[in-house]
């Protein structure tokens, strides 16, 4: 399963997500896992080229269908990333033809990328939450109607317990980024905009979607978001995949994600 977010969310939706269920022996990957011990520290940049199949962009590894009209061996996905390219390297190995090769120098521009780290979750005792007393608000607002302010109490005291449950649960591990639990409800950090069944499409084969794992806002830390310029935010990312994980061959089928906010935003 493949997730993918956009740097800069105006420009569209933002998030997508893609499922591809290769067999173990396949003709892209080997049979092998790879090693568990680190590749030595060379000091040389990482490989990004494919050796065949589709050309892709040196900056950001999406489809490259334009190329430099120089050396036509670099290929990326826009002007933008071609002057950036340029800038960062490509101007001297692009005037020498015969010393060029497919290492890609580091542009900042990916997101880092790290190892996650896997463990199962001991089942926690939810605390108590206290309810507040909201008889007091009537007296200081004598003005506002009655049936508002019930609205009101009811509203905060919803808030408030959906967010201490999602505190609860996170307890042990509060630097969680991920959370995997195939068919099993969200843990929702907030009230607002929690999905219903009838807001997830059914996968293409006609069958439901369900959980299989959300993203926490802890990964924006990890990913330092805030540097971007401008940038992207989530409260929970909930990613819905087909129940029956129907065949789809060496082809990918896009899956649902559901994002949801801290806060109600427009």
């Amino acid at each position: 399963i493949f997730l993918f977010c956009c740097r800069e969310p105006p420009c569209c939706a933002g998030l997508r997500v893609f499922r591809n269920q290769l067999p173990r022996k396949n003709d892209f990957y080997s049979y092998e896992p790879p090693s568990e011990n680190p590749p030595p520290e060379t000091g040389e940049s990482v490989c990004l080229q494919l050796k065949s199949g589709a050309h892709l962009c040196r900056v950001c590894g999406c489809l490259g269908p334009k190329t430099c009209s120089r050396c036509h061996k670099a290929y990326y996905c826009s002007k933008e990333h071609q002057t950036l390219d340029w800038r960062l390297g490509h101007k001297q190995t692009c005037a020498q033809p015969d010393h060029f090769d497919h290492i890609i120098p580091d542009h900042n521009f990916l997101f880092p990328e790290f190892e996650i780290v896997i463990e199962t979750e001991e089942e926690i005792m939810p605390e108590v939450v206290e309810k507040e007393d909201y008889s007091e608000i009537t007296g200081s607002m004598g003005e506002a109607l009655e049936e508002e302010l019930d609205s009101m109490a009811k509203h905060e005291s919803r808030e408030d317990t959906i967010f201490q449950k999602f505190k609860t649960q996170i307890a042990l591990e509060p630097e969680q980024i991920l959370r995997y639990g195939r068919g099993i409800a969200p843990i929702w950090i907030s009230g607002e905009n929690i999905p219903q069944e009838k807001d997830i499409p059914d996968c293409p084969c006609g069958a439901k979607r369900i959980l299989e794992f959300q993203v926490m806002p802890q990964l924006l830390n990890y990913l330092k978001a805030d540097r971007l310029g401008k940038s992207i935010d989530w409260g929970i990312l909930a990613v819905f995949t087909c129940a029956e994980s129907c065949s789809l061959g060496t082809g990918y089928t896009e899956e649902f994600v559901w994002k949801q906010d801290v806060t109600d935003t427009p």
